[in-house]
């Protein structure tokens, strides 16, 4: 089972952690947990790697985004960056110096959701043939330019898109 950490609005941990399949149970009002998504920008050709979710997913189904997800307790949030890109692309990004390009938050407090979303930048030399999606989470993948990251936008089907497009240089 997965455990993240449990937040307080200030971004200071409590000291308490929460399930990942209770965490509609284990948050309180004004309680946060923290995940990472991960700007993956082949080295050369400005292409962005994106991931389609699986049609089985509970929420975005089918939607495009960034490979990302919850940080582990214990975990900072870079080692999280890393290790869900591995996990899920099969890229590994550890050696390229990646680096926290935006941060933003979001409080639904009648969903017992509310979360900070660290969101980080790596720009890495990889070929097509190196991506290996993890088939549990990932439907497949893509290399996006930025217009087309645009229009998956403008469609409503892009993950964070409204929260994060500043990342692509879109205001």
């Amino acid at each position: 089972m997965e455990y993240w950490d449990i937040y307080d609005e200030n971004r200071v941990k409590t000291g308490r952690v929460m399930a990942r399949e209770d965490w509609h149970f284990d948050m309180q009002p004004g309680d946060y947990h923290l995940s990472v998504i991960c700007l993956v920008e082949q080295r050369g050709t400005g292409h962005i790697l994106i991931t389609r979710r699986k049609e089985d997913k509970a929420w975005a189904a089918g939607w495009w985004e960034l490979p990302g997800g919850g940080v582990q307790a214990g975990e900072e949030p870079l080692e999280a960056a890393i290790r869900e890109t591995r996990e899920e692309t099969g890229i590994d990004v550890a050696a390229a110096g990646g680096e926290r390009v935006f941060t933003y938050s979001r409080a639904t407090p009648g969903d017992h959701n509310n979360y900070f979303m660290d969101v980080y930048r790596f720009v890495v030399d990889f070929d097509e043939a190196d991506v290996r999606i993890q088939a549990d989470e990932v439907a497949g993948w893509q290399l996006a330019t930025v217009d087309e990251i645009r229009e998956l936008g403008r469609q409503g089907i892009f993950l964070h898109y409204d929260s994060i497009r500043s990342v692509f240089g879109m205001e």
